[in-house]
């Protein structure tokens, strides 16, 4: 993942996801898909198990997820709705709101004006 965002960015973001403890490994520094393998032996509970994986997922179904991953992280951080949250009346404002009708006006154009600002797509 993205250090600074937390975006996946990597197949070892899928990897990690699919099945516990480090049930693959790499046969160089390049961790790519080319030089993916399955590990002999995982630790578990302190000790070294033979891996009860025994397939390794495709690289179309390594990417296809990791794809799904990042624009499923996009549209909780990079979309409309992400900029929109971040900017509507907090639940304090909302609350003020339901017993005073000037803030209930202000609340209500400030909604208007960061959906404005914001638009679906």
């Amino acid at each position: 993942m993205d250090i600074k965002t937390g975006k996946p960015d990597h197949i070892n973001d899928v990897l990690a996801r699919l099945h516990r403890n480090s049930w693959y490994e790499y046969t160089s520094k390049e961790q790519v898909y080319a030089n993916l393998r399955l590990a002999e032996k995982i630790g578990v509970g302190g000790e070294l198990i033979d891996n009860p994986v025994t397939e390794l997922p495709s690289e179309e179904v390594v990417n296809a997820k990791l794809k799904e991953m990042q624009d499923e992280w996009d549209l909780q951080n990079d979309s409309y709705k992400s900029n929109r949250r971040e900017e509507y009346p907090s639940i304090e404002e909302l609350v003020v709101a339901l017993y005073d009708s000037e803030d209930k006006t202000a609340v209500d154009e400030k909604r208007a004006a960061v959906k404005l600002k914001y638009p679906k797509p």
